[in-house]
């Protein structure tokens, strides 16, 4: 059975899109740090008709997280699309004066690492999925592409992790595996026309079917 599997799964965004995945035929894996959680939302879900699994790992810890979708793969059949989107810790927020190097180890590990580590458990199968393969699918908030001097930590890491999976889409493009990136300015609102979960969820939808662009909007940014 096609698997989802959503890095940083909640009862927002990432309930929706097992969701709208789901209502496709695909089986969701969950992955977060709260196991209980976890289970949770997976029974959730499972009362709606979609099978889901819920696995607990730290994205700061590549192990744990290779570890959790070996897991999901094992269980629930092939990764064909990789959700990144985890939210990130407030700590991770300061302004830019008060930012020192030992406060960017949370940021980089979360930012950098956890997708590096995930990127490269999943992509050996989905190497052998039919035409129209696999995807992976970033989402970052509005400091990816415009840094904010209150925001140091994720500003950098996000930019880091944008250029990450800018240089994933050049070179897996050509193996079938669609890497691209959603961009979320400001919270993601329920009743939003453009930012409310269900939306969202239907965006990455279109940006795995679709596989066209990099880098998406789900609403309008000044990036200049």
């Amino acid at each position: 059975m096609t698997t989802i599997a959503i890095v940083g799964a909640g009862r927002g965004l990432g309930a929706a899109v097992a969701r709208t995945f789901g209502a496709q035929g695909y089986s969701v894996g969950l992955i977060s740090r709260n196991q209980s959680r976890l289970d949770a939302l997976a029974a959730d879900l499972t009362a709606d008709g979609v099978q889901a699994l819920g696995v607990a790992a730290d994205v700061r810890d590549p192990a744990s997280l290779s570890a959790a979708l070996e897991q999901i793969t094992e269980t629930l059949g092939a990764i064909q699309v990789l959700q990144y989107s985890p939210l990130p810790q407030k700590d991770f927020m300061r302004p830019v004066m008060e930012t020192r190097p030992e406060d960017m180890k949370g940021p980089i590990e979360f930012s950098i690492y956890g997708p590096i580590a995930a990127v490269h458990q999943v992509v050996p199968g989905m190497r052998f999925l039919p035409e129209g393969g696999g995807s992976i699918l970033f989402i970052n908030g509005g400091s990816a592409v415009k840094p904010g001097v209150k925001f140091t930590g994720t500003s950098i890491a996000f930019a880091g992790q944008a250029a990450y999976a800018q240089l994933l889409h050049d070179e897996l493009g050509e193996q079938g595996i669609h890497v691209a990136q959603l961009i979320i300015p400001g919270a993601i609102e329920e009743g939003h026309a453009k930012k409310d979960p269900k939306v969202l969820a239907d965006t990455l939808w279109a940006m795995h079917t679709d596989r066209k662009e990099f880098r998406v909007y789900a609403d309008d940014i000044d990036t200049e």
